[in-house]
């Protein structure tokens, strides 16, 4: 039984669809993230209701059981899910949409008899698979369930080819024939493309692929949305699309590569490969207290925090040691690469969870000019981000890319467990240099020792 009238449903539809153009908003700055996810998901839950109230449903209970594990299953998830398996989480989103909607439009395929809706079938079923498949292997590979270096097999770019043309003329005969055969067989063919398309992407640009399923996706539901008939799938679906371009976009801009070659470089050599050699070149290392010792008698400190940093889950303890050095009258700075940790916004999140005020964080371009007149650059669990061969080689893989100058600090300490480099593979000069000290182990356990130091200063 039907209680809402089309234009009070239309009403509704509508008030969801501001909402999720406001969330987006409001998770354009860190200050307005919170307000913006919780705009978000009343949207959501308004839009799941209004359907619920505004359509003759069959398996009503069935349906809300399905609702019930799915909410018994992911509330505990999501609790217990870390900051920095954030993107990973992201990737399942992802995969999970995508899935559902390539599930969903084969479902409604026997109710559409106009050519658009079957050629929007079509489009749903092969990117919807792609965006599952694919996101499964991101999730794979930043969980380190299988390597995260470049997956490449012999003919494997002709392999691609012919899975990606077979795909396309599945989806040329479902559209002539209307036929579930071809449906299946296209589902087939787009789960096989995101699984060989991922593959050859290294791990330092799995988040930019994890972005472009994301968009992906957002296209599978717009397009279900015409399936369905339903503008607010359209809307968000098309929302979520956009977003996820532009987000893809600036993180391949922030990696100094384009798009094409973060799927493809593997092919030409020049993905991230994600060596795990070390270097036995010699380096200054140093002493906790000798570094503390450093921090405290200078004016001005810049930050880069890093992916180690969230590893170590170490950003109490960093913004301990800033509070404290701030409290001898140093001033702190925190300098915040464009794809530091492992998403945009990522180490934000990270920092501001540790009370990190939002004032001492700065991006990229703005924190740039201010390391020439910097006692001590603080480097925490970076690598690539830092390194001046993004600058000076060009047969470099992160050639191109834009960096953090540290090297224009006075003085620049790295906190390392060790000296294997980065998702990139290759040695990071920066480390050789007269003026750079490094500190190894543990970065939680360093800059603890380092905190006790300066304290006792």
């Amino acid at each position: 039984m039907m209680l809402l009238s089309p234009e009070v449903t239309a009403v509704l539809y509508l008030i969801a669809a501001v909402c999720f153009i406001l969330a987006l908003k409001g998770l354009s700055s860190p200050k307005s993230a919170r307000r913006g996810n919780l705009i978000g998901a009343f949207g959501a839950l308004l839009a799941m209701v209004v359907v619920f109230l505004s359509t003759e449903l069959d398996n009503v209970a069935l349906i809300l059981g399905v609702i019930a594990v799915g909410t018994v299953i992911a509330v505990p998830a999501s609790r217990m899910v870390k900051m920095t398996q954030m993107p990973q989480l992201v990737a399942l989103f992802n995969g999970v949409g995508g899935g559902a909607a390539a599930l969903v439009a084969l479902l409604e395929l026997t109710h559409v008899d106009d050519l658009g809706s079957v050629i929007a079938v079509a489009f749903t079923v092969l990117v919807g698979a792609v965006s599952f498949s694919g996101s499964a292997i991101t999730f794979a590979k930043l969980q380190e369930l299988m390597p995260t270096r470049p997956i490449v097999f012999p003919g494997a770019p002709v392999v691609i080819s012919l899975v990606a043309l077979g795909a396309l003329a599945s989806a040329v005969w479902l559209v002539l024939s209307g036929d579930t055969t071809a449906a299946y067989v296209l589902l087939a063919l787009g789960t096989a493309l995101g699984v060989l398309v991922v593959l050859p992407v290294g791990g330092a640009d799995v988040p930019i692929v994890i972005s472009l399923l994301n968009a992906f996706t957002g296209l599978t539901v717009a397009a279900s949305g015409l399936v369905l008939g339903n503008t607010l799938l359209l809307v968000a679906g098309t929302l979520v699309g956009a977003s996820g371009t532009i987000l893809t976009r600036a993180m391949a801009s922030a990696m100094g590569r384009s798009v094409a070659g973060t799927l493809f470089g593997a092919f030409r050599g020049g993905s991230s490969a994600g060596s795990t050699a070390q270097s036995d070149r010699p380096v200054r290392s140093s002493s906790a207290e000798d570094v503390a010792i450093l921090l405290g008698y200078a004016q001005r400190v810049i930050v880069v925090p890093g992916y180690g940093l969230a590893v170590a889950q170490a950003q109490h303890t960093m913004a301990e040691l800033a509070t404290t050095l701030e409290a001898k009258g140093i001033e702190v700075v925190f300098g915040i690469h464009p794809v530091a940790g492992r998403m945009p916004g990522h180490m934000n999140v990270l920092l501001a969870e540790a009370n990190v005020p939002y004032e001492v964080l700065a991006e990229m371009d703005e924190v740039n000019p201010q390391f020439k007149n910097c006692d001590v650059a603080l480097v925490v669990g970076a690598n690539d981000v830092v390194n001046p061969a993004a600058k000076t080689s060009p047969g470099s893989p992160i050639y191109g890319m834009p960096i953090l100058d540290v090297a224009s600090a006075r003085q620049v300490v790295f906190l390392k467990r060790s000296m294997r480099p980065g998702f990139a593979g290759i040695e990071n000069d920066l480390l050789f240099e007269p003026q750079t000290t490094l500190l190894f182990g543990d970065a939680k356990d360093s800059l603890t020792k380092v905190l006790t130091a300066v304290k006792n200063l």
